[in-house]
């Protein structure tokens, strides 16, 4: 008997919440891990090992990771704004976005630990002990996000709200089996491209969170872990900003892709009938 099949004999979970709950946690556990360490590795190195580039493929990435480890299981949400987005049109159950919720929200948490623990070292090095979320010696943006000096809360409300709603635009369109779907095995890929997009394009104002569980939970780490309550009072309490507007955001993203898109598309069955019918008569 292999350990697999042991495995499969006794360890087997057939509780779907609770099997559903522990994907989630591991996918966003991978998604922070890769993207936090993403982070991590470019402030830390002071920008000789990683540059803004890199930090956008590592988060892009990391999220098609995440959805491949979790996807078969869970679909692979790994995000608390997707859940509620997909529940309030009717993709989802609704009494499923809570367990939904705490395992993404713990994943990242947890993820968030084990790339600290990774980086002390660095992390000591790099200032001294003394943790500053601002500032040359600043590094509590390796796990939250931030604004930047310029950015004004409602100006970083319509960053957030934006960038999650060309989020959930696309993911509903690579899901839609009415639409141009990439084989199933590639979707996490494409919505890991999705995700690299949006930061190379939309990360310069407060670093595209476009997640509540990627910036919360890590807040809320690095604020027991030695940054302090500042991370949430600190420029002028943008804590809320990446958590309401990526709720916001998604949406908005999954109401514009059925009212241009997803309400008017054929049937599956009509949609293949229609292709082959197409292709025979160019022939």
């Amino acid at each position: 008997m292999t350990l697999e099949s042991l495995g499969n004999d006794k360890l087997h979970i057939s509780n779907t919440y609770v099997r559903e709950f522990l994907a989630e946690f591991l996918g966003t556990f991978i998604l922070v891990s890769f993207g936090a360490g993403v982070n991590a590795q470019h402030v830390l190195s002071r920008g000789s090992a990683g540059s803004f580039l890199t930090v956008n493929f590592g988060w892009g990435m990391g999220c098609a990771m995440g959805v491949w480890v979790s996807g078969g299981i869970s679909g692979g949400h790994i995000n608390p704004a997707v859940s509620l987005a997909m529940a309030i049109i009717g993709k989802f159950k609704f009494r499923k976005v809570l367990i939904y919720w705490a395992a993404q929200y713990l994943g990242a948490f947890a993820a968030s630990a084990c790339v600290f623990g990774v980086y002390y070292d660095a992390l000591n090095h790099y200032d001294g002990g003394i943790r500053s979320i601002h500032g040359d010696n600043g590094t509590a943006g390796i796990w939250g996000t931030y604004p930047s000096e310029f950015l004004q809360t409602r100006s970083g409300f319509a960053d957030q709200t934006f960038g999650t709603m060309l989020l959930l635009l696309c993911v509903m369109a690579i899901t839609d089996p009415r639409n141009m779907t990439p084989p199933k095995g590639m979707v996490p890929f494409a919505v890991g491209i999705v995700v690299f997009l949006i930061g190379a394009t939309f990360g310069y104002n407060c670093g595209f969170a476009i997640n509540p569980a990627r910036d919360l939970s890590p807040r809320i780490f690095t604020a027991v872990a030695g940054w302090g309550s500042s991370c949430f009072s600190v420029d002028n309490y943008w804590f809320w900003v990446p958590v309401v507007g990526s709720h916001v955001g998604a949406i908005a993203g999954a109401l514009v892709y059925l009212l241009f898109v997803g309400f008017h598309a054929e049937d599956e069955a009509a949609y293949d009938i229609e292709q082959k019918s197409s292709r025979r008569s160019e022939f």
